[in-house]
């Protein structure tokens, strides 16, 4: 998503214990991806049809899950989603990303380099033709610009939601994590766990961000069905899916954990 706003200090990623969230049972495990097709997954792209997946714009190559605009003539603010089909309350969320390949010439320039997870979203079939995002809350995915400026990974970013952090309603888009920047080839490691209303961001083994108390409200949706949006309301389920931005990015190793 677009903004960034806020850096997060270690002292303060460190206010939730390690301890907060429950594990179930290491079996509970739920591989999301086969490496062979996308069964499970629904597309959804801005300007198409829920189903349409233009330009064969989320693949699998290699065994690895890939968003990539080999077949585009032009982006067209084409934001898409890949929803996994099974909604989750608690979870626990484990995939491997890596940026490659050209960024799309026409695609905003915040996008470069920049991709996400959403969870607690709207379900696909409930998004219309002409919406740019999900209601959701992302885990924001940015690799390295090579202009000698920090950028780190794993940060928040909210369309269309608010949440809480230090205790209070946080007002902007997204929040900084406290992440290194990563050079734009190197594959990451990222984690997120969702219970009762906290949240933590893992990246390579490390917390970088924790925030509460997910709720619809914000901005930076349009094009939305005014019944699926009311502001204020608590989100304590939804669907999990990943981002399409307009550079190529490519995902393996996902795995959920329902959580008690």
């Amino acid at each position: 998503m677009k903004f960034i706003i806020k850096v997060l200090s270690l002292s303060v990623v460190t206010f939730f214990c390690a301890c907060a969230y429950q594990e179930s049972p290491k079996n509970d495990w739920i591989p999301m991806f086969n490496g062979k097709n996308l069964d499970g997954w629904t597309v959804k792209i801005h300007h198409h049809n829920v189903g349409d997946n233009y330009g064969d714009t989320f693949r699998v190559e290699n065994g690895l899950l890939r968003v990539n605009y080999d077949k585009y003539d032009n982006f067209d603010n084409r934001f898409a989603h890949l929803y996994f089909d099974q909604p989750f309350a608690n979870f626990h969320l484990t995939l491997a990303y890596r940026f490659y390949g050209e960024f799309m010439h026409d695609a905003p320039h915040y996008a470069e380099r920049n991709s996400g997870v959403m969870y607690y979203s709207q379900a696909p079939n409930s998004i219309l033709k002409e919406q740019d995002w999900p209601i959701s809350v992302e885990m924001q995915f940015l690799a390295d610009l090579g202009d000698g400026k920090p950028r780190p990974t794993g940060n928040m970013c909210s369309p269309g939601t608010d949440i809480e952090y230090k205790g209070a309603i946080y007002d902007e888009h997204c929040l900084e994590s406290s992440s290194s920047t990563i050079p734009v080839d190197d594959w990451v490691r990222a984690e997120l766990i969702v219970q009762d209303g906290m949240v933590t961001h893992i990246i390579n083994d490390e917390v970088v961000l924790q925030y509460t108390q997910p709720k619809m409200g914000g901005r930076f949706i349009k094009g939305y069905d005014p019944k699926m949006w009311i502001p204020g309301k608590s989100l304590t389920s939804g669907y999990i899916a990943l981002q399409s931005e307009g550079h190529p990015i490519e995902f393996k190793d996902l795995m959920v954990k329902p959580l008690p």
